[in-house]
This record gives C-alpha cells, structure tokens and sequence, in this order.
C-alpha cells in the first residue's frame, strides 16, 4: 500500500512537470509555470500567453538581452550522508522515482549542481564522524597510506553517478568540514584548527587531490572544491568544523593549486565558503589577541593564493546578497557561488507556515536576491531528509530538504524542491543572466522582484516573484513587444520564450545624474536598480527635471521613464532636451505618460546630456526607478 500511495502521488507530480515535447515555443509565446504558497499551484503549467505589439500602462518588467552578466553554472543542493540514507531508506523503484523527480530535467526538476561534503558534516547517518584518513589518535599518517573513499561508495556514489545519467549537465562541488584530525591542534575533528606546519599544509593539499582522484576515478569528477565549510565558525554544535584564518587558507591553497592543476586542471578552487557577513558568533569567538576577519573574502583574494582562486562561495545565515556585489565589485575577474542555506522552522510552525515563508523568503533572498548579485550558482543544503529533519549527528536539528520522506513511506517535496525547479528547470548550464528591471527587495517590500536568463539555446527563462500579499498585474516588455499578466500573492512564477521578432535597442551607459529636487537621491536614476526609486519628494509642478550626464557625446534615440511600482507617480507631462554642454538645450520630443514605463522615440540624436522636465501638475509625487537611455 505504501508503494501505491507513492507511485500514483508521484505520478502525478511527474506528469505536471513534464516538459513539452516541443524545444523551441513559437517566437511570440510564452510558457508559463506558477507556484503559489498555498500549495494550489506546485510548479503548475498555465495556458501560454503572446508577445504582441506595443507596451502597457502596467508596471512593466523591461527584458534586455543586450545587457549581460554572470554565466550560470548550476541550481541544487547536497547530497550528502543523510540525504543518501533517506533515499536508500526507498524501495529501488521508489528511489528511482524520487532520483527523476529531482534529477531529471524533463520529469522533474532538472537538479544541475551538487554541494557534496567531503567526509562527514553534521548531516550523517554514521554512528561516528569521519574523514578518508583515519587513524587511531595520538598516530598519523603523513603518506596517506590509509586514505580511502569506500564509505561512499555504499550510498553516495551510487546515487551521484545515477544524477549524472539522469542529468549530463550536472555539476559537483566538494567542501570538508573538517581535515583528518591527526593535522590538528587538539585532534579532533569537531573544532580546533590546523597544525601551523607547511609539511601539515602540504598534507592536507594532497589529501585534498587523492580525494578529486578517487571520485573521478568513481565515474564523479569534481568541478569545484573549496577548502574548508565555515572557516570562522569556530564552535560547531557536536559536528565537524574547522577554525581556517585566512592566512592558513591561503597556504593550503598555495600548496593545492599546482597539484591540482597537474592531475585535475577542470577543478576550479572556491574561497571562504561561509556567510555574506562574519556571524556575530564567530567574532565573539575570536581568540584573544586576533583579528575576526570580518573582511575574510577581501584578505584572501589579496594574498598570493589568489591566482590560484576561481572566486568565493558564500552562505546565507548572516548579512545579505548585496555583499556579493561588493566583492564583485571589488575583484570583477573573480566569480561569485552560492553554496549553502537550508530551510528551516520554529517548533509550532505548523507545515502551510514552513510552506510559505520558506517559499517567499528563498525566492526573494536566494533565487533572486543571489543571482542578481552575481551568483552563478544557488545551493540549498540537504536535496533529502526524513520527517523529524534528520537523520543527523550534532548541528541543526529544524533543517528541511528538498524532499521529505515521511513516516508512511511517501516522498513529499518541500518549498524549495520548488524553488530551486524554478531555475533548474529552465535555466540551463551556461545560461547567462541579461538585464531585467526588478522592483522588489530581500528585505521585502512588496513589489514584484525578477531575474532573467538566456540559455545556450537561445530561449529566455524570466523568473518573477510576486512579494505582495495580493495579486499583482503587470507586463513584461522585449523591445518593441510585450504581454501581461497577474500572479496571485507570493508566488513564483517563471516565464520562458524565443527571441521576440523585435528590434532590440542597446542601453547605453550613464556617468552620472543630477535633478532639481532631491538631488542627493539622483543617483538611483541611472543604477539599474529598479527598487531605488528617485522621487521629487513634492507635488508634480511644471518645471521640475532630471538630468542624465551620459559622460561623452554619443549617439542615441530613446529614453525610458520607468516609475517602477509606484503607481500614478509617472510623469504627467514632459519635455525631453539634449545638450553637448550642459548649458544650451533642444527639446527633441514632448508628450505625456499615461502608466509607469513610457518610452519616448525620438530621432536619431548625438548629446551627452539628456533632461526630462516635467510639463504637468498632479498631486502625486514624480517618482522614477531608472532613467534609461537606448541607441
């Protein structure tokens, strides 16, 4: 009976996720496939929509395929110790089942990147924490003569070399959480540190390259290997961890850099792998006399090792993805991943609650909040995990996954089984993300926040989270087309189409802004962020302006006035002038916005500064989320 429940619930899970058989949608429609946080809709494929002529009065999402950011590498979590043993906890055909449910991208979700734990974390279904070179304590071995992955080859490698098949695009990250404890101070593997020895250095970066050997040779190469989980996190509850200052971390890497080069030049090595901010723990457990390092990512990246480091890794439980764009911003040659953030719960929330704060705040912090500040990756932490959140050894115990097996033998799938499928399963590796404007916050404030990517395929996938609590109706425009549409409170929705038979315009880049009121605030005008929002802070007069320095003359003939979500804040009345030299100007077009994006055509003009003044009256403030201009 408990194989029939699941087949036919699975059944039907699959069947709604199967993609159609038709690759590329006809050139002006769109798929459409939603999922709401009451459950009603779970990754629900609509009726399609069309592209048509035109734009509309409705806030508009303004897709830009000429505007180009990060390469994407992947969408998932982890398959580790625990998460095997829940699935071998299933018949075979159960576990298949549940393996194409996430795995597969056209009957499930498409899963294309893999955190795996390099030993043990606190997610383990052993009895005892392990690495692959154990010895009795108070021994060592420098040789690494009793290295060994055949732990994982029970459970784990049999399920990841079935991912593989099942998803050829998939990707693998390794991270330990901790090194053999014969390297460390105290010789344990739960806290401490590593000797400060080159020769235990030199160690641990071989123990790293047996590892990536022993798991190619197992059918798994590692695309991506970081050093140490949580390098600051000093005082792990009962599991593994690692105290790794950045000058340590450096060293390994200084050491591991040219080994791995020799043996396994596709591994990439990721730095820090901990919180976009240092936790206000891990500074309180600073050791007297040393420095937090609460600019741990920036120190790292300024030592020798960096030429060794493809870029950083980051986790979710402290600061926020902005922090991602600062380092970018910092080191723009280096990437961005992110590795780890698992769901989790109060003890009285009951399950519709878990549903939907996990669904909303992972869709506005992770799926969106991470990608749009550089992320080529979203991890979650467990892909599986029983109903009482386990099993596990030390560490969290209010952990979710992406699926849960629960206590009668079905498999149930979380919120984030759905939104991780809102990425995978339409943003394929090598995808890259375009611009999209977005109006919405991590922080929350209840506007409509998107992502959008262009597949190798040549196919767009927009992603749009809804963060109010009501529906929301707005368009979406590519170049010259648009359609629109309305997605009920909170939900997710993503989008996806071929290219619009449509010119498609080239943004140019601003230098700077100024306005007549509010100047300090101009800069919101040209930062293509949708959620910072310009306003005159008064009544709509004739006579207010902004101004747009585009640094030199260049040629152009478009401008946008996006208004954002702020309804009814549009410009009641406008003048568009162009000027070489900021003093003498010439109207090009006037006219009047009847919604929240207009875009004003004009003839072909060559300036450098464009000023939009206002020509209405109304009661509403002027308020624009960008100010952009096209050639």
């Amino acid at each position: 009976m408990r194989t029939s429940a699941f087949g036919v619930a699975l059944a039907l899970a699959v069947a709604s996720l199967a993609v159609p058989a038709q690759a590329h949608p006809p050139t002006t429609q769109v798929s459409v496939w939603v999922t709401t946080p009451d459950r009603a809709e779970l990754l629900h494929q609509r009726a399609p929509v069309a592209f048509h002529d035109g734009a509309s009065d409705r806030t508009t999402i303004t897709v830009d395929p000429r505007t180009t950011y990060q390469t994407m590498d992947g969408f998932g979590a982890a398959l580790t110790d625990s998460a095997a043993a829940v699935l071998y906890r299933l018949s075979p055909a159960d576990r298949e089942q549940t393996m194409r449910k996430l795995f597969d991208p056209q009957q499930g979700i498409g899963v294309s990147f893999l955190r795996q734990p390099v030993g043990s974390s606190d997610f383990t279904a052993a009895s005892e924490h392990y690495t692959y070179d154990d010895v009795p304590a108070g021994q060592t071995d420098f040789p690494l003569r009793h290295f060994s992955v055949a732990h994982d080859e029970q459970q784990v490698l049999p399920l990841l070399r079935r991912a593989k098949q099942l998803n050829p695009q998939l990707k693998v990250m390794a991270t330990p959480w901790s090194p053999p404890a014969w390297m460390k101070a105290g010789d344990s593997l739960v806290g401490g540190r590593l000797q400060d020895d080159p020769k235990v250095y030199d160690a641990y970066a071989r123990y790293l390259v047996k590892f990536v050997q022993a798991y190619a040779k197992a059918g798994i190469p590692v695309d991506f290997l970081s050093i140490q989980n949580e390098p600051q996190n000093r005082k792990p509850s009962g599991y593994p961890g690692t105290d790794m200052p950045v000058r340590q971390e450096a060293a390994v890497i200084s050491a591991l850099g040219p080994m791995l080069q020799k043996v396994s030049p596709r591994t990439k090595i990721l730095g820090y792998d901990h919180n976009w901010t240092t936790h206000p723990g891990d500074i309180a457990s600073t050791p007297p006399g040393e420095d937090p390092e609460t600019d741990y990512p920036y120190k790292l990246l300024e030592t020798p090792a960096a030429k060794w480091i493809a870029g950083t890794a980051y986790h979710c439980y402290s600061g926020d993805p902005s922090k991602q764009t600062d380092l970018h911003n910092a080191f723009p040659a280096k990437g961005i991943w992110f590795t780890e953030c698992s769901g989790s719960h109060g003890p009285n929330d009951t399950p519709p609650q878990i549903f939907r704060g996990t669904l909303t705040w992972h869709a506005r912090t992770l799926m969106l909040g991470t990608t749009r500040n550089w992320a080529k990756s979203v991890v979650n932490w467990n892909i599986a995990l029983d109903s009482t959140g386990g099993p596990h050894l030390g560490g969290c115990d209010t952990c979710t996954g992406l699926v849960t097996l629960q206590p009668d033998g079905t498999v149930t799938t979380d919120a984030e089984y759905y939104t991780i499928g809102h990425l995978s399963k339409f943003v394929r590796p090598g995808a890259v993300r375009i611009g999209s404007t977005s109006y919405g916050t991590t922080g929350w404030n209840g506007q409509l926040m998107s992502a959008a990517f262009r597949n190798p395929d040549g196919t767009t996938a927009l992603v749009v989270h809804n963060e109010n609590d009501d529906p929301r109706a707005f368009a979406v425009a590519v170049g010259g087309q648009s359609f629109e549409y309305e997605l009920p409170g909170g939900a997710v929705a993503t989008y996806t189409w071929g290219q619009p038979a449509t010119e498609l315009p080239r943004e140019l880049t601003a230098a700077g802004a100024t306005a007549s009121d509010n100047a300090a605030d101009a800069g919101r005008l040209v930062d293509h962020d949708g959620s910072t929002v310009w306003q005159s802070k008064s009544a709509q007069t004739p006579g207010q302006w902004v101004q747009v320095d585009l640094g030199k003359a260049q040629t152009f003939r478009q401008v946008a006035l996006d208004s954002g979500g702020n309804t009814g804040d549009y410009t009641h009345g406008y003048d568009v002038a162009v000027s070489n030299d900021g003093v003498g100007w010439r109207v090009v077009s006037s006219g009047a916005s009847s919604g929240q994006l207009t875009t004003v055509t004009f003839r072909a003009t060559h300036a450098r500064y464009i000023r939009v003044t206002q020509t209405g009256s109304a009661g509403n403030w002027w308020s624009l989320a960008d100010l952009r201009v096209y050639s």
